[in-house]
């Protein structure tokens, strides 16, 4: 674990609160699939949480740009988008960040740097090569930041991405959220190579492996990642080990993985892990701990309250925004 001394009290407790909320959204977001009130795909982010919000605390805001997977409610939360509209979105309502015609796999923000879910697997990444491209060309200072699973490491697309960012020198940070599960089959069945980062090696990228667990381990090396970027045009790649508590999607009970498996990632719960190391540094106690997760329980039903009362889209939207 990185020690977390030197690290203002606010950014650590901005860090726990960020993960909180996005563990209680996504619980709650299950809840109410499991209740009908939330149609399609759905896929729950409980347990990587550290991956997102390190990811973002990384990112210079202003310029920075973020592409992703399906997987993409964290990733929006940490980015600043409002949990009201995510829900709303999951909901399919037109107060929803996409206007409700994306739903769970396609967030979006272009102003807050959050470039979209992609319902495709491994799809973003040639289209973060794309937004990196453009940002080399506008000479913006941003960089991009593209997220995929172990899965999609295995998608062509991800090979020929890398390859022609290694030849153009883009500024882009490419990040394997590295799961331990391609929807029902592990790594070490899908995989030829156990440690996925060494991929990069063979396009000439810098890569390493990184603890997804430690929000502070991921926020160190994204950001020395997206500064080199920034500064020299050079890509990078970072596998960020991680564990994802649920199934895949709504409709998987994850029976493929074992008690033990499951009981010993969770004794490596990314939230509890910093608020114990808060605590014995004398930064929060239980009690406000607790207060803290009343306080973002509420929030959360509130955006559920927001969903439920928020309009359909019109059916006049059904044509809007289809060109560009």
């Amino acid at each position: 674990m990185r020690p977390i001394k030197g690290y203002d009290k606010e950014v650590l407790h901005s860090l726990l609160k960020e993960m909180l909320l996005i563990r209680r959204f996504e619980e709650k977001a299950g809840q109410m699939y499991g209740l009908k009130k939330i149609g399609g795909f759905c896929h729950l982010y409980n347990g990587q949480e550290a991956v997102c919000s390190g990811v973002a605390a990384a990112m210079d805001r202003g310029v920075d740009r973020l592409l992703t997977g399906y997987r993409d409610h964290g990733h929006a939360i940490s980015l600043g988008l409002e949990p009201k509209g995510i829900m709303a979105e999951l909901y399919g309502k037109a107060t929803g960040v996409s206007k409700g015609k994306g739903g769970s796999m396609h967030m979006f923000d272009r102003e807050k740097g959050m470039w979209g879910g992609n319902g495709i697997v491994g799809g973003q990444i040639p289209m973060a090569a794309g937004v990196a491209f453009a940002q080399k060309y506008h000479q913006d200072g941003g960089a991009t930041v593209c997220l995929f699973g172990d899965g999609a490491i295995h998608q062509g697309a991800f090979h020929e991405a890398m390859n022609l960012a290694a030849i153009w020198k883009l500024p882009a940070v490419f990040i394997c959220e590295n799961n331990q599960y391609g929807m029902g089959t592990s790594v070490g069945r899908a995989s030829s190579v156990k440690d996925l980062f060494i991929k990069g090696q063979a396009y000439g990228i810098p890569s390493k492996m990184v603890d997804g667990m430690d929000v502070i381990a991921v926020l160190e090396e994204v950001k020395a990642a997206l500064d080199t970027a920034r500064k020299d045009f050079q890509p990078s790649f970072l596998e960020i080990k991680t564990y994802r508590y649920k199934g895949h999607s709504m409709s998987d009970p994850a029976k493929y993985r074992t008690k033990e498996e499951t009981e010993s990632f969770l004794q490596q719960d990314p939230i509890l892990l910093l608020k114990t190391r808060m605590e014995d540094a004398g930064l929060i106690t239980e009690e406000q701990y607790k207060e803290l997760d009343r306080q973002l329980k509420e929030e959360v039903m509130q955006a559920v309250e927001f969903a439920e009362s928020s309009p359909e889209p019109a059916l006049s939207e059904m044509y809007s925004d289809i060109y560009a």
